[in-house]
């Protein structure tokens, strides 16, 4: 398991990720990664992910950009001290790459606030790099 953390006032996003076999197909150039993202509230206003904007990088330097609302269908609103964990997954053409990005966060206030996802690792296990 590799992953990151990166706290943007006072919003908590925790990243592990892990290879996916079953999913996986490396004869086909399919390479398939699940990440788990638990996003805490540490700070002391109440806030409702809006939207995500991810960047995922191949091992060729490839770049895409994922924008849209919420995550895996939800917009939740964090409480403080509340957090929200979900699972997704990432299909890469090479057997390793990296996501980073940002939430889009509001506060119960208006205030808006892009929450960082630092940057993290997807390879398969075998590969060394």
């Amino acid at each position: 398991m590799a992953g990151s953390e990166a706290e943007t006032r006072g919003v908590r996003v925790s990243v592990e990720t892990a290879y996916s076999a079953e999913h996986s197909s490396p004869q086909h150039n399919r390479w398939f990664f699940l990440y788990t993202i638990r996003i805490t509230n540490e700070g002391e206003e109440t806030c409702q992910l809006v939207s995500r904007h991810w960047i995922i990088r191949n091992a060729t330097g490839e770049v895409e950009e994922v924008e849209g609302p919420g995550v895996v269908g939800e917009q939740p609103v964090l409480e403080p001290g509340h957090s929200f964990e979900y699972t997704s997954g990432c299909p890469l053409d090479t057997p390793f790459g990296s996501m980073e990005g940002s939430y889009q966060m509001v506060t119960s206030e208006g205030a808006e606030f892009d929450a960082e996802i630092a940057r993290f690792d997807l390879r398969e296990p075998a590969t060394i790099h």
